[in-house]
């Protein structure tokens, strides 16, 4: 009977190699997209709202790579190497909302980001249900390191993403998006220091 490859580096190199291309390419259209207002500021006019779903997502995606290393303790198949792919694809998904190749049929970041607010939040709830799974695959030991944080975080998330579906209403969409980047960066600060 074959032995098992939990702990093979060459099957967890191969599979950070993958995954390390899909956030690469997600990273580069977020900065690509943030170049833009710079590049032309009279083309591109920034949203706040949009900017800080930005920087979220930028902070997110490095979240999701710095914690993708616990997968180091589990054992690969193909199902689990196809959800963690399809895992960073949704997040390359959502940076490609963010900047989209053209913007033609809207006036501005405004007009579009509100326009496809309903597909923005409805992934991002769907990648809070998806992170629910990988942390599960990471094993007991992982999940009860969290804390009840997650949980409460995860819930805050998908709540009040759903809310921001419904609410068009723009002091509440930069409420929740400045909010929202808060306590991702204090999510991050509070898990960094280490990788036990």
């Amino acid at each position: 009977m074959n032995q098992p490859h939990a702990f093979d580096p060459t099957v967890l190199s191969h599979v950070r190699t993958v995954i390390s291309i899909i956030v690469g390419l997600s990273m580069g259209r977020l900065l690509t997209g943030l170049a833009r207002f710079v590049q032309h500021p009279r083309q591109n006019k920034i949203y706040s709202v949009h900017l800080a779903w930005t920087f979220f997502m930028l902070l997110h995606i490095i979240s999701f790579w710095w914690w993708e290393f616990h997968l180091i303790n589990v054992q690969w198949t193909f199902p689990l190497y196809g959800f963690v792919v399809f895992y960073a694809s949704v997040f390359f998904f959502m940076c490609t909302m963010l900047f989209p190749d053209t913007m033609y049929e809207y006036k501005g970041f405004e007009d579009y980001f509100m326009s496809r607010r309903k597909w923005f939040f409805g992934i991002l709830i769907g990648t809070f249900f998806l992170d629910i799974v990988d942390t599960l695959i990471k094993g007991s030991d992982y999940v009860e390191s969290l804390g009840p944080e997650y949980w409460v975080r995860i819930a805050f998330f998908v709540v009040t993403s759903a809310a921001a579906i419904v609410i068009a209403n723009q002091r509440f969409q930069l409420a929740f998006a400045i909010i929202a980047l808060i306590a991702e960066i204090s999510w991050a600060l509070g898990l960094y220091d280490t990788l036990t």
